[in-house]
């Protein structure tokens, strides 16, 4: 399941003034010295979006969504996200929208909210061509395959999937059985991601998810022996517990059973933000010096497996789309992280779901009251969103290249306002990293380049494109 805090909506403190030393050379690197102290002061979104989910607003409502739902072409391609925010219990790292649930009544009551939005939104864009489902949480799978099969159906009768390529879907191990894969497999899903995080017990037991090994090995085994074969594992640094040695252990396992994709998360420990991380042993976690080198020793070690880095915090195997995509500068990054989506429009189902349609970006309330009430009257529950300027366009256009490719030619994504982005990009940039930027961006002419050893720190880079960051917001520290 996705484990990268949900919607940029939260701050990290600040790490301390640190001296970072590398991890290969054990010599001190003067641009993550720089980037670590530049970081005690500054903090940066996760760039899901352009604007992020804190600058969307009131003005976009139900009926707002409703026009650009209408409006979308009769040819428009279209993702569709559902989103179902249930486990049966919190880990205690978790940054994502869900609650605990041991009883089946929420889930069936929730499956039909869902059923009924879909017929909502169907009156305004029925039979468009989709291209991608996906299924987030929390823990979709909780549905259950009966619940999985009345949706699927249904999405069928709604949209033309005869151009769909990939239906994928978010699950934990420790709740796959055969049945359930027979469900996932019936319905079409060809891509499966695992919530791992981390193999050690004694990381486990730190942030409250007992997980065998072995328990995730066989999970692996019955997906696969189903045709469901693209695989992605999520893992994480810098939970508490964790050593160089646990990274490691996590490597290996990764060589064991070859998954298609890595995830790799940094976690951010936000217990005002999130209550149930109170749990977890703040002392028990790894300094910000200690995060890097986790994070580095994880990708040289995924890199030496002969797995690609892809943008800031994914790894694919050489063959598969992910990183074809970004060998082709292709790359595309949304609100379940990095893609090869192009899909005209995104539309999001469920409590906190988020949309993008080519006039802007909808979100659905968070409270699942709200929402329920909101579905059950015959309206979209669409509490927030954001109308896209040409301005927004524009530099959301060159967020994303950075953080899809580590370089942007402003040219390509600004036409005849790159001299005037480029000037303002170099000027905030100055500001935000100093006399030492150099040292970790390039430009040249209106072509703009992220150096390899600054490329962790690419969030905060992207920063200078961003308008609306001291507008206010609640961001993750960058690495």
């Amino acid at each position: 399941m996705v484990v990268e805090p949900e919607h940029d909506e939260f701050l990290e403190p600040p790490p301390a003034l640190i001296e970072v030393k590398d991890a290969a050379a054990g010599a001190r690197d003067p641009v993550l010295m720089q980037a670590t102290r530049i970081l005690a002061e500054t903090k940066a979104p996760r760039y899901t979006s352009y604007p992020t989910a804190p600058h969307f607003t009131a003005a976009v409502g139900p009926e707002i969504y409703a026009n650009w739902l209408a409006a979308l072409a009769p040819a428009a391609t279209l993702s569709l996200y559902l989103h179902v925010p249930f486990c049966r219990e919190l880990c205690r790292y978790c940054g994502c929208y869900t609650k605990a649930v041991r009883q089946r009544e929420p889930v069936a009551r929730y499956a039909a909210l869902l059923r009924r939005e879909i017929e909502l939104v169907a009156e305004r864009a029925a039979s468009r061509r989709v291209t991608r489902i996906h299924w987030g949480g929390g823990t979709p799978s909780i549905l259950g395959p009966e619940e999985l099969a009345a949706l699927d159906a249904l999405l069928t009768a709604t949209f033309d999937r005869s151009g769909l390529v990939e239906h994928a879907i978010e699950l934990d191990p420790r709740a796959l059985d055969a049945p359930l894969v027979a469900a996932l497999r019936a319905i079409g899903v060809n891509r499966a991601s695992l919530g791992v995080q981390d193999v050690s017990p004694h990381v486990q037991e730190a942030i409250g998810r007992p997980q065998p090994a072995e328990r995730v090995e066989a999970a692996i085994g019955l997906l696969r022996n189903a045709g469901i074969d693209a695989l992605n594992l999520d893992l994480m640094y810098g939970l508490p517990k964790q050593t160089l040695a646990d990274i490691r252990r996590n490597v290996e396992f990764v060589g064991r059973v070859r998954p298609e994709r890595i995830s790799l998360f940094g976690y951010a420990h936000v217990p005002w933000f999130k209550p149930h991380q109170r749990l977890i042993d703040a002392a028990a976690l790894p300094g910000a010096a200690e995060r890097l080198e986790q994070a580095e020793s994880a990708r040289r070690a995924l890199v030496a497996l002969g797995y690609r880095p892809i943008g800031l915090d994914h790894f694919a195997r050489p063959d598969d789309e992910l990183a074809l995509a970004a060998a082709r500068g292709r790359l595309h990054r949304n609100f379940q992280g990095y893609t090869t989506d192009d899909a005209e429009a995104l539309l999001g189902f469920g409590a906190s779901a988020i949309g993008r349609l080519p006039q802007g970006y909808v979100q659905n309330s968070h409270d699942l009251h709200a929402y329920g009430r909101a579905i059950r009257a015959g309206a979209l529950a669409t509490v927030k969103g954001f109308a896209l300027g040409e301005d927004d366009r524009v530099r959301g256009a060159a967020i994303e290249r950075l953080m899809c490719d580590f370089k942007v030619d402003l040219d390509a994504v600004a036409g005849g306002r790159a001299d005037e982005l480029r000037a303002e990009f170099e000027e905030r940039l100055d500001t935000v990293l100093g006399s030492d930027r150099n040292e970790m961006v390039r430009v040249d002419g209106n072509r703009i380049e992220v150096t390899e050893g600054a490329r962790a720190f690419v969030r905060l880079i992207a920063t200078a494109f961003d308008r609306y960051l001291t507008a206010g917001g609640r961001h993750s520290v960058a690495v």
